[in-house]
């Protein structure tokens, strides 16, 4: 006899509704997982650097490379200008204050040097003759004051023979007047002369005054003349290295031309170009560091070019190792002392945004956020934050400038 057998029920794994819910909250949950959130950025964790935040000694210091360049650089002119006839030293030669460098070939300078020189001496020859007209009218004054006096001595001793006749009664009294009247005569004219020498000696000290201020005025004019042919010559300005002297025989130079430079050897400054970042920070009187050797910032140029100023620095003694012209070192420049504080590691973080936020990673190490900071000082290894962080945080230190969302997912 036949019997009715049962199918066996179909497994949950083979129903075919089930099988398709499964595989829609499968796909969904992959959606969810790998797909990104809104307003956040996949990124590969190789492809970022992160770091710590945590509280430590900030060291407040600039590191620079500078530039060693003479402390003092006097330039060598061309005082008149001509051509270049000798050469007397060579590029790069120690030279003396004063020492002769070049000579120059200038003939109408010369025929104008001669030609004023004639001018000037004949002016000189008629203050001279005027001179000489002087001395000799005094000369003269002096003899007839000198015969003057002779004549009323004569006179007064002839008065007093005939005196001593007339008393005896030898001589009448007509004849002691005649004597009488010769000696008055020559006492009036020697008064007249001597006062007359008076007036004419003060007009002659005024004179004579002016002629040797005149003489004066036209020898230094004729040493004038005569020392702009000296300046055919080039001289060294100061002692020192000379360097940029490339002039040639032959070479033509104007009046006021550069010829070259002398260098202090020996004394030093560095020059160093500073990101415009730091340019409130750098300040005259700073202390600075390179190689053992102390130095002080002794000039900020506050002209900002490229991103960048420039400051000059002196060593506070001489320097232990030979320096050149050109040499670079690496300096420190103090910008303040080192004390306790909350920092972070520099990165290119600091560009993107200008430090204002940076992505702060979850405790998972999945996700990082943003987050808004506020940082201050900067040293090549760490910046200050002065807010929005915690010790023990880590942060993406990598540029995230592309990132346009506020969340990274870590894969």
């Amino acid at each position: 006899m036949d019997r009715r057998i049962d199918r066996p029920p179909t497994p949950w794994w083979r129903n075919r509704i089930v099988l398709v819910t499964v595989a829609v909250i499968a796909a969904a949950l992959l959606v969810w997982r790998f797909l990104p959130a809104g307003g956040s950025t996949d990124i590969a964790v190789a492809d970022i650097e992160t770091g710590a935040v945590e509280r430590a000694p900030f060291a407040d210091y600039l590191p620079v490379r500078a530039l060693v360049a003479p402390r003092v650089t006097t330039l060598v002119g061309v005082l008149a200008g001509g051509q270049v006839e000798r050469l007397l030293v060579q590029d790069g030669a120690m030279v003396a204050e004063g020492q002769p460098l070049a000579t120059l070939a200038n003939p109408t300078l010369k025929l104008d040097v001669l030609t004023r020189e004639a001018q000037i001496a004949s002016q000189l020859g008629q203050v001279a003759g005027e001179n000489l007209g002087i001395e000799r009218n005094r000369l003269d004054r002096d003899g007839q004051i000198a015969q003057a006096n002779y004549d009323l001595i004569k006179a007064r001793r002839e008065l007093g023979i005939r005196q001593q006749l007339h008393d005896k009664g030898f001589v009448s009294d007509a004849g002691v007047r005649s004597f009488a009247e010769e000696a008055a005569y020559q006492e009036r004219r020697l008064a007249q002369l001597q006062s007359g020498g008076a007036a004419e000696a003060r007009i002659t000290a005024t004179q004579g005054a002016r002629l040797d201020d005149t003489r004066g005025r036209l020898e230094g004019n004729l040493a004038a003349v005569r020392s702009s042919l000296d300046a055919l010559t080039i001289r060294a300005p100061a002692g020192g290295r000379l360097t940029n002297f490339t002039i040639q025989p032959g070479q033509t130079l104007t009046a006021g031309a550069p010829t070259g430079q002398v260098d202090s050897e020996g004394s030093w400054k560095l020059e160093a170009d500073v990101d415009e970042y730091y340019l409130g920070r750098v300040a005259v009187g700073q202390k600075a560091s390179a190689n053992g050797a102390r130095l002080t910032v002794s000039k900020v140029l506050p002209a900002v070019k490229d991103g960048r100023f420039r400051v000059e620095l002196t060593f506070d003694g001489t320097p232990r190792a030979a320096l050149n012209r050109g040499q670079t070192l690496d300096i420190r420049i103090t910008l303040g002392s080192t004390a306790p504080a909350l920092v972070a590691p520099i990165g290119g973080w600091l560009e993107s945004g200008g430090g204002s936020s940076v992505f702060v990673l979850d405790a998972d190490g999945a996700h990082a956020r943003r987050r808004t900071v506020k940082t201050g000082r900067r040293n090549p290894e760490q910046v200050e934050i002065m807010s929005g962080l915690n010790p023990g945080e880590r942060i993406v230190t990598s540029n995230t400038a592309s990132v346009k969302g506020d969340i990274l997912n870590l894969r």
